[in-house]
């Protein structure tokens, strides 16, 4: 059965690391039937959340951006995958300036079941991602139909490309294949 399957790419660098992840997963998805767009975040303007709440009550944002147009594949995909390079241990700000502003899905009739999460960094340890994941799995946490399906982490990867021969983009392309 074919997927509707939305990916979010948080790198600044195009081609970079990350991004690199994110295309190897699509690469597998498509293989597999599935229907998959990529939005990359650098292209977008997208401002930080407010905290005024009124999205809760209208399912709608205040700010006249393009965070809502992303909102809105999200809430009707059914697969979400996010690609977000490792700054100092967590996720980068452009991917937690979006999580925030995907507040109005709260409310909302979201299809969305499974989410993914790839990532790079320059550090290698085995822990090096465990606070992107922990920060994704807080937002995953306020949707009750949603789960955290799987990670690739890319460790050692600093400049553009280097990413080239890392066994994290076979993982993210067989994640991919069998999401």
């Amino acid at each position: 059965m074919s997927k509707k399957i939305f990916v979010i790419s948080a790198s600044p660098r195009k081609g970079g690391n990350s991004d690199r992840l994110a295309d190897e997963w699509i690469r597998g998805a498509r293989e597999a039937g599935h229907h998959v767009e990529k939005v990359s975040l650098r292209d977008h303007t997208i401002q930080f959340c407010r905290g005024c709440l009124s999205c809760t009550k209208t399912q709608r944002c205040v700010i006249a951006d393009d965070a809502a147009a992303i909102v809105e594949q999200m809430r009707t995909a059914d697969v979400i995958v996010f690609a977000t390079p490792i700054y100092y241990y967590g996720m980068c700000g452009q991917l937690k300036t979006m999580l925030d502003r995907s507040n109005p899905l709260y409310a909302s009739d979201y299809r969305f079941h499974d989410i993914y999460l790839l990532s790079a960094a320059a550090e290698d340890g085995r822990h090096t991602a465990d606070g992107a994941v922990t920060g994704l799995q807080g937002w995953i946490d306020c949707f009750e139909k949603a789960r955290l399906a799987g990670t690739v982490f890319a460790g050692g990867v600093t400049s553009v490309g280097e990413i080239q021969g890392h066994d994290a983009l076979r993982q993210a392309y067989e994640m991919g294949k069998n999401a």
